[in-house]
Formats: C-alpha cells, structure tokens, sequence
C-alpha cells in the first residue's frame, strides 16, 4: 500500500471515528415539543401507526370531534395533575463548540398543579414546579443550571397562576379537542410576569389532558445566559412548556 492510500485510510478513519463520538456522546436526544396527540397517547398508552409512505395511517388514541355526547354530569370540581404523566419544561437553541446548533430540552415531573372547573369556565389553575429536579440529555447542563443562567439553587421554584377565568363557553363534550388562552401570572428567577399561555386539552379516560407553551424572553426574569469553552451562545428567547394529567380530586 502506497503512502496516498496509507493517507486517505488514516482519513477515512478519523471521519468515522469523529462519527462515531458524535453519535455515542455528543448528539442531542432532545424531546419533540409537547403535543396534545402525545399527551394522549401517554395517557391511553396508544400510538399512532404509519402507512407505507410514512404518512399516518391510524391514530386510536386521537380525540374525536363534537360528535361525542356532553361530559356525564360536567367538569365541575377540582382537578389535580398525575406527575407520572405530567412535565413542565424550557426549550430553548443553543451553539456548542464542534457540534454546532442544538436544541436544549430540560423537564421536570415534579409538578403540583391544580384546576377548579365551574360551569362552562376555568376558573382556577396554580402550577407549582421543582426547578432543582429539571434534567436534559446533558447532567453537565444540568449542573451548570445550579448556579447559572436559571440559577435553580437560588431560585427552586417556578409558578403559573392563572388571574382571569378562561370561559369555553360549553361544556367539552368526551374527546373533544378545544384550544384556549390562560392569562396569568408566571414567576421565574425570582421575577413574576404577566403573560398568555397558550393551551389545548381535552377529556380522555377521566382524565384531563392538557398541554401548552410560551415564548419567554431571557432579560424578562433576570436570566443572564451562560457561555463557556463548549457553550458559545444561547438564544434570546426560550420556551415553557407543560403537559398536564388531570383527575378529579
């Protein structure tokens, strides 16, 4: 074998191998964004399945429409989150020396939250998070939020309260998927916003599935974002999201 080869083997070796790290210990496993259709399934246990083309060919958890009767005796009373089906999370993108751009997902089950029901209307909803127990694919990461950026250490506790009813106007029927708007108070970092989170929920097995997210700007709660060696920018703007399971209390 001469030197050229030799050279283009050693090569051909060093690509792969970079592969191979990459795939093993630096590519991102972060979760797609919460969706209603997932919340469900995790609730039903039931997937979607695909057709050939990849295109969905049977959804048997998916919600129906309107067509299914009104909820037997109303929503009425207070409902309360089953934290083995529930999260609260951020997204948000980040630049990493040598691997470029990622998306950052770190989340939480432990979550307390509670929703009165009355009439036609939300009229209640407090969510209470455990920053400290937020994990993402990287415990560096993870760590780092201690002291820095959401600084969970000096801040543990993150809150939603909702400050104005959220009228539906009718009762949901079983299955039916309804899009809503929830104004409330959200306190990170120690700093409390006003802001509108956007929802959609639905009624599946006794259970209230509900999930949601907001654009949250960093400088709003006094976050400074945190670079180093391997992280050289984060974005300005993050993402709160949050499934939730709800049962009758």
């Amino acid at each position: 074998m001469n030197k050229r080869n030799i050279v283009i083997g050693l090569v051909g070796a060093a690509v792969v191998l970079a592969g191979a790290v990459w795939y093993f210990f630096l590519r991102s496993d972060a979760p797609p964004p919460a969706t209603l259709e997932g919340a469900v399934e995790a609730v039903t246990g039931e997937t979607t399945t695909t057709s050939g083309d990849g295109e969905p060919a049977a959804t048997t958890a998916a919600p129906s429409t309107t067509s299914a009767p009104a909820t037997s005796g109303g929503l009425d009373g207070s409902w309360t989150a089953d934290p083995s089906l529930s999260f609260v999370g951020y997204r948000i993108e980040e630049e990493l020396a040598s691997i470029g751009s990622v998306t950052a997902v770190g989340r939480t089950s432990e979550v307390d939250a509670t929703l009165t029901f009355a009439g036609f209307a939300v009229t209640d909803l407090l969510v209470t998070i455990d920053m400290t127990t937020l994990q993402s694919d990287r415990s560096r990461r993870d760590g780092a939020m201690a002291t820095r950026g959401l600084e969970t250490t000096t801040f543990p506790e993150a809150s939603f309260v909702l400050t104005s009813p959220i009228d539906l106007g009718a009762v949901p029927a079983d299955g039916e998927s309804i899009g809503a708007s929830a104004t409330g108070d959200l306190t990170l970092h120690g700093v409390t916003q006003s802001i509108s989170l956007d929802l959609e929920g639905t009624l599946v097995e006794g259970t209230m599935v509900v999930v949601g997210s907001v654009d949250v700007a960093l400088t709003d709660y006094g976050i400074e974002k945190p670079t180093g060696f391997s992280v050289l920018s984060i974005a300005d703007v993050g993402v709160l999201e949050i499934q939730l399971a709800l049962v009758r209390s």
